[in-house]
């Protein structure tokens, strides 16, 4: 089967059983892969209400087609799970080398359930699957464990998606961390795989993946690449990475501030920002750069901070969302302190967006006398103590003093507070991530609607709206182009690519690669496109959760509004772009529910239709 190796691996770690199957040419053709294949699979075997830490809980690693073969940007696997923190649906991609190493290792994906009576790491090599002791793994941070497999297995090249101590610890913002540094990030991932006892999912594989149309996929790569070159903001992207314009994005009102209750203008002074950019850490930091795998652009860097208080080797430059999270949204602009503190995340395996929300959280409830040093052992958790905020990070990192209150993200430290959940700035639990829906309000509807809530990297109309004038807030008539959007961004992410194809011309490219790869033509791909959606919305909606469960926090949507800033007086009506997306999809606009016209039109939706009607 073009695209695929064709296999997909099942691990009871209660039962300490594996088990291959074969990946059916219907399965490939109506859920492509990713996150699509990861939710049939999951709302096929995972039991409704079943407990996002217990046995019947499954976890799935997965690729896409163009994962593993020669297209450009196509470095990137997805992570699946139901969350422990919303309950709902839940998927994290990532880059990096793990998901072609997945792929060559002869499986398209991995998918685990039950509990180990110890610490347990699957080793994938050439097509075979076991289950390896991991007692001497437990404990060591995501790089020591990265460099410990690749001892113990005597492959210096295997790749790993692995748990750092957050993880073991449940913490409810850890996530899972490939090739040291990468990570799937969101929706306490690393807590499932901590409550399973598995530590790392190691891979190594020389296999080849099969392509439909060679030539055809050639062409388009050499499109892909030329489009590239002529693009004068690739190489501002490659010197920065994403985190290149982030003093614009503080004063043009994307990034939030204090906590979503200010904007950038209110606080810094254009000078303050500076040391932010992705662009100025590496005139002053770099070693090198570096890409993901199939990665034309290479926007990844290495850093050495030599001097100031947070020295470090070897580590990576923080991308956009850290930069934001423990930046701005702290009141903070010591950059080098923000190094430290995406260093201290990426070994603890703790999700950047998550840990740097929390602390603004945590640092309102302070400036406000809801909590004080009581509660946080002495820190003085105001804005932009740089100090304070990387003490509270290796806190969190090492599970100790407040951090280990912080660990359960901010909903969950406000609950076991008792206190503190005026100033929470999450979705079903999910701290939101760093892009303002009072700049871009087509984001509000995806951070609240779709069935991964607080994302932002889930499609829909939002960004384009950046440099719209007060006309961006009318809702009128947003349905078809939020949709079209939408499933856009699912194709693009089931296929096994990177997002920003689509921010540097290769947006064309991509039905095109993935029909090349596959073989499958162009209506296949977009009723495919569809019925993913569709299927992690089911996933929600059989969980007992409908749209009156999903809600977003006042400030982000301007309840009230901005004073000052881009954005000031702008209010964002996050319910009627519900209605509208909801309308032109066919589903229940009261309920969110998808109607039965519309599961019946899709076809392979049979179980839904039986569960949901």
């Amino acid at each position: 089967m073009n695209g695929y190796a064709g296999k997909l691996l099942f691990v009871d770690l209660s039962k300490g059983t594996l088990q291959d199957e074969p990946l059916t040419d219907e399965m490939a053709r109506n859920f492509i892969g990713g996150y699509g294949l990861g939710a049939r699979i999951l709302y096929s075997r995972m039991k409704p209400g079943a407990d996002a830490l217990g046995p019947d809980s499954m976890l799935g690693f997965v690729t896409g087609p163009v994962t593993g073969t020669e297209a450009n940007f196509s470095g990137r696997y997805t992570v699946v799970c139901k969350s422990p923190v919303s309950g709902t649906w839940n998927d994290s991609n990532s880059g990096g080398y793990f998901g072609p190493e997945l792929k060559k290792a002869g499986y398209d994906g991995v998918f685990i359930t039950g509990i180990s009576p110890s610490p347990v790491y699957l080793w994938i090599h050439e097509g075979t699957a076991e289950l390896r002791d991991a007692a001497n793994l437990w404990g060591l941070d995501a790089k020591e464990t990265q460099t410990a497999l690749e001892t113990e297995t005597g492959e210096p090249k295997l790749r790993a998606a692995v748990i750092g101590p957050a993880g073991e610890r449940l913490s409810l913002i850890s996530c899972v961390i490939n090739d040291g540094h990468r990570a799937a990030g969101r929706g306490g991932l690393g807590a499932v795989m901590g409550s399973k006892r598995l530590k790392a999912v190691a891979a190594r594989g020389t296999g080849r993946i099969e392509v439909a149309d060679p030539e055809r996929a050639r062409e388009i790569n050499l499109a892909i690449r030329a489009a590239l070159k002529a693009d004068p903001y690739a190489g501002y992207f490659r010197s920065g990475g994403t985190g290149a314009g982030t003093p614009d994005s503080v004063f043009n009102g994307d990034s939030p501030v204090k906590n979503w209750g200010q904007a950038g203008v209110d606080v810094f002074a254009p000078q303050q920002t500076e040391s932010l950019s992705g662009i100025k850490i590496s005139e002053k930091y770099l070693v090198k750069h570096y890409a993901c795998a199939h990665c034309p652009l290479g926007c990844g860097a290495e850093l050495t901070v030599d001097d100031g208080r947070y020295p470090l080797q070897s580590t990576e430059r923080p991308e956009y969302e850290t930069l934001a999270a423990f930046g701005p949204l702290c009141g903070n602009t010591q950059v080098e302190a923000i190094i430290q503190c995406n260093e201290l995340c990426n070994r603890a395996g703790l999700d950047t967006i998550s840990a740097g929300a929390t602390i603004a959280w945590a640092i309102e409830c302070f400036e406000n006398g809801v909590i004080g040093r009581e509660e946080t052992g002495g820190l003085e958790l105001v804005w932009g103590n740089a100090d304070a905020i990387v003490e509270v990070t290796r806190e969190m990192a090492d599970g100790r003093g407040f951090g280990a209150v912080l660990g359960l993200g901010s909903q969950g430290a406000a609950n076991k507070l008792e206190k503190g959940h005026e100033y929470l700035q999450t979705v079903r639990g999910i701290e939101l991530p760093m892009h303002d829906p009072r700049l871009y309000p087509g984001l509000a509807r995806t951070y609240q609607f779709d069935p991964t809530p607080g994302r932002h990297v889930k499609g829909g109309i939002g960004l384009t709206q950046g440099y719209l004038g007060p006309e961006k807030y009318q809702t009128q008539g947003s349905g078809p182009a939020d949709v079209q959007a939408t499933t856009f961004n699912e194709m693009l992410s089931s296929g096994g690519f990177c997002l920003f194809i689509s921010y540097f011309g290769g947006s064309d490219q991509v039905l095109p690669m993935v029909t090349a790869v596959t073989g499958f033509d162009l209506p296949t791909l977009e009723s495919a496109a569809i019925r993913i959606l569709t299927m992690r919305q089911a996933f929600n909606q059989r969980e007992g959760l409908t749209r009156a469960d999903f809600k977003l926090p006042a400030r982000s949507v301007g309840q009230p509004p901005l004073a000052a800033g881009p954005s000031a007086g702008g209010v964002v009506d996050s319910e009627a772009l519900g209605d509208n997306f909801f309308a032109e999809l066919g589903w229940d606009v009261k309920t969110g529910k998808p109607s039965r016209e519309a599961l019946m039109k899709l076809g392979g939706m049979e179980d839904v239709i039986r569960d949901l009607y």
